[in-house]
């Protein structure tokens, strides 16, 4: 059976430290200390588009991304005014979603987690 994006993203969230995966607003979401640090989207309200929304340092962190790739990166309904950014999963650079996962786990993370090694 193959493996599927939201199985990719899964697996490498899960395997971050005190992870979780909830639904949120009906999509897999997946939670370090209560705080959301990814949600996987697949055709989120008819936009046929199957992403994950992953949290970046701020508006300037996301500009850059949309900017330098736009083919990889866009700005999330709703989430996106809060400096995320939606990477493209209809043909993912399997390392570049990894690390925009565990990147989005840090910024999320509370501090003792980071201190004690994070990732």
């Amino acid at each position: 059976m193959p493996v599927t994006p939201l199985d990719r993203i899964r697996e490498t969230a899960l395997a971050l430290p005190e992870t979780e995966e909830r639904v949120s607003h009906g999509q897999p979401t997946f939670f370090v200390a209560g705080k959301q640090f990814a949600q996987v989207r697949d055709n989120h309200h008819g936009d046929g588009l199957t992403v994950v929304c992953v949290r970046t340092s701020g508006a300037d962190e996301q500009a850059m991304l949309i900017e330098a790739a736009p083919q990889t990166y866009a700005r999330p309904a709703y989430l996106g005014a809060s400096g995320w950014v939606s990477v493209d999963l209809k043909n993912p650079d399997w390392a570049l979603v990894d690390d925009r996962v565990a990147r989005s786990w840090e910024l999320a993370a509370p501090a003792r987690l980071l201190e004690a090694g994070g990732r």
